[in-house]
């Protein structure tokens, strides 16, 4: 069985290569150039050049590259499952979707399972790391698939952002509020609601947005004692450990993971975001 996901997971290039998953990149363009998220650019260039005051485009994985993909899987005669970013957040999902019906056109035998994972960040990372420890486990591809849908419902994920300017541009706040909010030092918190980004509350400094991060753990999280937390940050890994450590005097999960958000969702998040990801209890 082939895994396959895109590079809204925010997984590292490392974990790709490690672990035996097909990255499908989104894509990057900056300085009028284009570039494949996560092989062909680092989320920390383009935070830098966002700092500079440069601007990213980002783009959906390509049809041509899902065309591909499909028709070698298809010619292989494997099973596949691909994992897939929030279709409220990306076109990504339909495209695969789409072109999965179009290969099967020329070839019926091609076997792919597409799991919209409501997802982003490593909201949808998490899915994919459990994926990929089913298949290490033996597990059919069918029965990977059953207990990634289960989990899709139970991820919770929560984001706040250090300027608000850059969700006002993707039309996740009004403009208004982002001006107000950068005079007051006002930071939203959002959650991912049915697979959209949602603002849920407003806080004035950081250190107020990850005491109510720490206690919404407590409101939506499951037991914890054997849970794999993650925290993904807009280039500041000093505050992302402030929230691990945080995390760890209160709940003491099984572990806490810290990664980089990755070019594609950095460049609609900004510098300085912070995301938390952890499991809810089972429905």
């Amino acid at each position: 069985m082939k895994l396959f996901t895109d590079s809204g997971s925010d997984l590292p290039l490392s974990f790709f290569e490690e672990h035996d998953v097909t990255l499908l990149p989104l894509r990057v363009e900056i300085g009028g150039d284009s570039y494949d998220d996560i092989s062909e650019i680092d989320s920390t260039t383009i935070f830098r050049r966002i700092r500079n005051g440069e601007r990213p485009k980002t783009s959906q994985v390509s049809p041509e590259l899902f065309t591909r993909k499909w028709n070698e899987l298809a010619e292989s005669g494997e099973e596949g499952l691909y994992i897939a970013f929030s279709s409220e957040l990306s076109g990504t999902y339909s495209t695969g979707v789409v072109i999965r019906d179009q290969v099967k056109e020329d070839h019926p035998e091609l076997d792919i399972v597409i799991i919209d994972t409501k997802g982003a960040s490593l909201g949808q990372g998490l899915i994919v790391q459990e994926a990929a420890r089913l298949r290490d486990a033996g597990k059919s591809r069918d029965e990977i698939a059953a207990a990634l849908r289960i989990l899709v419902d139970r991820v919770v994920s929560l984001f706040t952002v250090e300027d608000l300017d850059y969700l006002a541009k993707g039309g996740r706040v009004s403009k208004a509020s982002a001006f107000i909010g950068g005079l007051l030092n006002i930071k939203p918190l959002l959650h991912v609601e049915d697979g959209k980004l949602v603002p849920i509350e407003k806080y004035r400094g950081r250190k107020k947005v990850f005491q109510r991060m720490v206690g919404l753990m407590e409101e939506r999280g499951s037991s914890f004692s054997g849970q794999h937390v993650a925290i993904s940050h807009g280039d500041d890994e000093e505050a992302a450990l402030t929230l691990k450590g945080m995390i760890e005097d209160s709940h003491k999960p099984a572990s806490v993971g810290i990664y980089q958000i990755g070019s594609a969702i950095g460049a609609h998040t900004g510098p300085g975001c912070i995301a938390l990801f952890f499991l809810g209890p089972e429905a």
